[in-house]
């Protein structure tokens, strides 16, 4: 039987709603992984801010200026049939990513080994079986590691309630490592709740709160500044100005969503959904719909052709395409983040976003080529002075659109361990800021006014539409249709000047 993408986005959104519940980690029947010589379940990464100097390190406090991670219920499990001996311990590792050489070693230079190896214990540096760590030089008294041993015919071995204070701001690691080869079939239930001094927001994510605060006043800003234009002048506005309009509306949801969405997980530590999925709806929605706005403009429409001819299903496919494309990808970032690490998986979801990003790039610069062309060959110069600020804009946003993912990758290939988590907010950040720029230049350029019908289509717009691959040419020696003398308006229209091309209005109107 046949599933169709719509049923399989379905399918990934439903199970994305129902396994997530961001900064409280969970720990559903979680098997041991071989790492090594070693036997790793990872329990979770985030950036944490140092808590209030000369709080007691082992209370389990909800001050609200403490930062911590406390592990409730952690339970490990092991089969009825291999519980009729004593094991080693169970370790939980908490490390800060500055420390993370004091985890291991090796004995002559050879392969870096976890759990401590026969050559090792004979240096006497560690017990063979037990896990090799080092105190950390930064920060005294870590890395932190605790644990518990299952007795004989037990099948459950319980880690006492714990909360590990943070003194220090890091990225913090947390595994569970064990190093008995019996317990193979060991599985880990419970769950870890991770704190910073201002809430439950992940370190990576607590900037975003006020950044979208601040969004939120910008788009309302740009808001009341658009929608007085729109109802000044609302019998001249254009389908173009109501598509506008809309994406300003949606922008103003998404940041608000966003908002709320940071501020109610710092609150609780748990995220809420729904609105997770209402603000990456949004703003899914605002992208695609601004993207398609900008290539229907580069085209020609609404201001010198009605409709888009036979490219309309062509668009709207592209458009339908890149939105599928592009929820999927805020979905598995957003509805699916838990620790301050970027999953492998995410590349998967990228490429097809950005190789259709590349396609809205190439074909909207190849339509406003073709529209500028056509534009100054009939001689329309209030349209042709519009387009080339508007097609400067675009070239200015994709120069540094260009640059600024060098940069990333710059960033993210040289923060492999995530140390730069206090900057990493910067780069979302900066996609909004700049989509916020182009979205107010566009506003600029196409305020309803008294003269917004100037810019209209032309009547001519079969003639328009040819592809008679038309090029620069020189200007005419003889006025275009476009472009008549006063007195040749007021004849044709009774003595009052009715503009459908760039000329200015009769001052006496």
């Amino acid at each position: 039987m046949s599933i169709t993408p719509l049923a399989l986005l379905v399918i990934h959104c439903g199970f994305l709603l129902i396994c997530i519940k961001a900064s409280v980690h969970e720990y559903a029947g979680a098997r041991f992984i071989s790492k090594g010589n070693a036997f790793v379940v990872h329990g979770g990464s985030e950036g944490i801010y140092s808590s209030i100097p000369g709080q007691n390190d082992s209370s389990i406090s909800s001050y609200p200026g403490d930062s911590f991670i406390r592990f409730e219920k952690i339970v490990f499990s092991r089969p009825k049939e291999i519980s009729n001996f004593s094991s080693m311990p169970v370790h939980a590792v908490v490390f800060e990513v500055d420390d993370r050489e004091t985890i291991g070693g090796s004995a002559y230079g050879g392969q870096r080994a976890v759990c401590c190896t026969g050559d090792l214990a004979k240096l006497g540096v560690c017990k063979q079986g037990e896990i090799i760590r080092r105190p950390s030089s930064n920060n005294p008294g870590w890395p932190q590691v605790f644990g518990v041993s299952f007795n004989a015919d037990e099948v459950v071995a319980t880690l006492q309630p714990k909360s590990v204070q943070i003194t220090r701001t890091g990225m913090y690691n947390l595994y569970f490592i064990h190093c008995d080869l019996n317990l193979k079939e060991v599985v880990v239930e419970g769950k870890t709740i991770w704190k910073n001094p201002t809430g439950y927001l992940p370190g990576r994510m607590a900037p975003l709160m006020n950044f979208y605060g601040f969004m939120s006043l910008a788009f309302a800003i740009l808001g009341i500044f658009w929608f007085s234009q729109y109802a000044r002048f609302w019998r001249e506005v254009l389908p173009l100005q109501n598509c506008i309009t809309l994406v300003i509306t949606l922008g103003m949801f998404e940041m608000a969503l966003w908002y709320f969405d940071y501020a109610k997980f710092n609150e609780t530590g748990i995220r809420p959904i729904g609105i997770t999925v209402w603000a990456v709806s949004f703003g899914t929605v605002k992208r695609t719909v601004s993207r398609l706005i900008i290539l229907m403009v580069a085209m020609g429409y609404g201001v010198v052709r009605p409709t888009l001819g036979g490219l309309t299903s062509k668009v709207l496919l592209l458009g339908g395409t890149f939105f599928v494309a592009s929820e999927v990808l805020e979905l598995v970032e957003n509805v699916g983040a838990i620790s301050d690490l970027s999953g492998k998986a995410r590349l998967f979801f990228v490429l097809p976003v950005a190789i259709l990003d590349a396609f809205f790039v190439l074909w909207i610069f190849t339509s406003l080529s073709s529209t500028l062309n056509k534009l100054q060959a009939r001689r329309m110069l209030a349209k042709l002075d519009i387009y080339r600020k508007f097609t400067n804009a675009l070239a200015v946003a994709v120069i540094v659109s260009v640059g600024w993912i060098c940069y990333e990758l710059y960033f993210k290939s040289n923060d492999v361990y995530n140390e730069h988590w206090q900057n990493a907010w910067i780069i979302p950040a900066f996609w909004q800021v700049l989509s916020f720029s182009l979205l107010c230049v566009i506003c600029a350029l196409w305020a309803p006014s008294q003269n917004s019908m100037r810019y209209a289509y032309s009547d001519d717009t079969e003639e328009f539409d040819k592809d008679d691959s038309l090029t620069l040419i020189k200007p005419s020696s003889l006025p275009s249709k476009d472009v008549r003398s006063p007195s040749e308006h007021r004849a044709a229209h009774g003595g009052v000047e009715l503009s459908n091309g760039d000329v200015e209005e009769d001052k006496t109107e």
